[in-house]
């Protein structure tokens, strides 16, 4: 049997093209879904909250998440009750340059 180590993006591990904007999504995801998990919010509370649709939000928390922004979740966050800051540094030395969602 053949074990190949992952390289920690599983959308880069499958060759999605926009595999960094794909983990940063799911990561935004997952941290809304928490919130909204710990504030007790059904979907259609959180769609009205964030100005979407429920179905909207029940794609965005099953991963399916294509037609929705990075910043449409950022704002999802805020109306969460949660600040959003954006860090720009520079990479650490032997690590290659990008994005990543620090909680």
């Amino acid at each position: 049997m053949k074990i190949e180590i992952g390289s920690g993006n599983v959308y880069r591990d499958l060759g999605n093209v926009d595999a960094e904007r794909m983990l940063v999504k799911a990561q935004l995801a997952t941290k809304i879904g928490d919130l909204m998990k710990r504030r007790r919010l059904t979907q259609a509370d959180a769609a009205q909250l964030f100005g979407m649709t429920q179905p909207k939000v029940s794609s965005m928390l099953r991963g399916q998440f294509r037609g929705i922004s990075e910043e449409k979740m950022m704002h999802c966050l805020v109306a969460l009750g949660q600040n959003v800051q954006i860090v720009v540094k520079p990479a650490t030395r032997g690590k290659a340059a990008g994005l990543s969602v620090a909680a």
